[in-house]
């Protein structure tokens, strides 16, 4: 097994024992896990720690959205917990960008540093109350090239996007994509939605899946399950 593992776990539960009961069932070597906002307002940076500790990489994913001065605090504080990955909206700006960045460093141990480019649930029409002008491509290409040019690692977009970002944003710029779903799930609320293997096959590097695997009897072999679907589009070991 690779120590890049591809696969992010969505530890998407209201409460620190049922999160660290499903961690206990996979296995650090095979995946991440990603803690967000539920889970890390409940249990705050204790959980964050205990899962470090267990071996797992830790996408702490709280879209942290506030004038610079306060991103950047926050950003610095997750980089102290040791997480591998934090999120940052795109929609903050270039200066709330460029805080943040300067905040974590660029060392070989600072986390990478994720834009949220649009949410994948939301829609053209959702674009339209907003006041967004161009459709949800447009958009997300825009805070894309705006978070490759403030110096941050990569961007979350919907697996369907992640083509369009490869050939834009460049070979060394990481996406990371949720909305992944086998080709037997349910799409649940994502609504721009990929198999685990076609979103490789796209140019997303790591995949974000929740229920497909925290809901199956069985987590391990539900991951099993879709390493093996993911197998064709990764390069040989």
């Amino acid at each position: 097994m690779t120590n890049d593992p591809r696969v992010i776990v969505a530890l998407d539960f209201p409460d620190g024992n049922t999160a660290l009961a499903l961690a206990d069932r996979l296995d650090p070597a095979q995946c991440r896990v990603k803690v967000g906002k539920e889970l890390s307002t409940i249990e705050g940076p204790a959980l964050i720690r205990h899962l470090i500790s267990r071996g797992f990489g830790v996408f702490l994913d709280l879209k942290f959205h506030d004038i610079p001065n306060t991103v950047a605090a926050a950003c610095r504080v997750a980089a102290e917990l040791g997480v591998w990955m934090v999120t940052v909206h795109a929609l903050g700006g270039a200066a709330m960008l460029r805080a943040a960045r300067e905040a974590i460093g660029t060392g070989a141990e600072a986390p990478k540093l994720i834009a949220v480019t649009l949410l994948t649930s939301m829609t053209q029409a959702d674009l339209v109350e907003l006041g967004f002008s161009g459709s949800p491509m447009d958009n997300v290409k825009r805070l894309a090239l705006l978070a490759r040019r403030t110096g941050l690692d990569g961007a979350v977009c919907s697996a369907q996007e992640a083509a369009a970002l490869r050939a834009t944003c460049g070979s060394d710029f990481c996406l990371v994509t949720p909305g992944i779903r086998p080709a037997d799930a349910a799409v649940d609320d994502q609504q721009r939605v990929m198999t685990p293997r076609a979103a490789l096959e796209a140019g997303a590097d790591y995949l974000v899946i929740g229920r497909p695997i925290t809901r199956a009897p069985d987590p391990l072999a539900a991951l099993a399950a879709i390493q093996r679907d993911m197998a064709p589009a990764l390069p040989p070991l």
